[in-house]
């Protein structure tokens, strides 16, 4: 009986550290920072080793990565991003010229595909869709994802290293899903008014979020591409966006592109 109230008392007492440890104001993330980076990496490897996704070598595509590179620092070092130190922000491009789409995993790795780098035609737009994916990162909504998913008592379990083969395989799912993530409506909305924050500091124009919304309606209607279905129509995502811009009272002058083309000719 001791030992059972013993493991209890260490357990509730991990769980209060746990909640409290959260940078963002009003989330409550039973992972710790530390596991979302642990968690990121696996799914990094997960997907490093999946022949779907073709990574582009930064060795062979030095200009590109370079010019991304840039984009997600000028972001990061706005001091907006709450986990800017404690997580990896380690980029990479996804070569597949059919597929309008990018994604963050935990702890901060963010795929880009070439197909929505080449749909894109201004720096903004990419910026926006940047902070979007480092917002659901930063936000951590794929831990508070699995959170709702597994509940508590489970990743106690896993974080207690119960039976840790459960780690790998919540990666492997993860992995296997994370292009194709369907956060709520309540997420999406907190990614598009942050990725508004992260970019007012910046030379972007704080509403290149929306510039992706606004053509992806003009030419495909609002359901947009499928990995869209389960999101917000694009013309709300708009509407959202241009009532943070207000709030926020910050720049949308569109910047020169023609760095944005050389880096897109940069691609293979």
């Amino acid at each position: 009986m001791k030992i059972s109230l013993f493991r209890v008392w260490i357990s509730l007492s991990l769980v209060i550290s746990l909640f409290a440890c959260d940078k963002n104001n009003n989330v409550s993330v039973f992972f710790s920072p530390e596991d979302d980076v642990e968690l990121g990496a696996q799914v990094a490897a997960e997907i490093e080793s999946d022949p779907q996704y073709q990574i582009l070598s930064r060795t062979q595509y030095p200009e590109a990565y370079q010019y991304l590179d840039s984009m997600v620092n000028a972001i990061l070092n706005t001091n907006e991003v709450a986990y800017r130190n404690e997580f990896v922000w380690d980029v990479h491009i996804v070569r597949d010229d059919n597929v309008l789409n990018a994604f963050a995993t935990p702890g901060g790795y963010i795929y880009v595909y070439t197909g929505l780098i080449k749909y894109l035609d201004n720096p903004d737009a990419l910026a926006g869709v940047l902070g979007h994916e480092i917002a659901h990162a930063d936000l951590r909504h794929t831990s508070r994802n699995l959170q709702k998913q597994y509940g508590v008592q489970f990743l106690l379990n896993l974080l207690l290293g119960e039976d840790p083969s459960q780690l790998e395989q919540i990666a492997g799912q993860v992995a296997g899903t994370v292009a194709g993530l369907q956060f709520s409506r309540e997420y999406e909305t907190e990614a598009d008014e942050k990725s508004v924050e992260y970019l007012a500091p910046t030379g972007f124009a704080c509403d290149g979020a929306k510039i992706f919304f606004q053509r992806i309606e003009e030419e495909q209607g609002s359901s947009g591409p499928e990995f869209l279905s389960t999101h917000p129509s694009p013309s709300n995502r708009v509407e959202n966006i241009e009532e943070k811009v207000a709030e926020e009272n910050c720049s949308t002058q569109r910047t020169n592109p023609s760095g944005y083309v050389q880096f897109v000719n940069s691609l293979p």
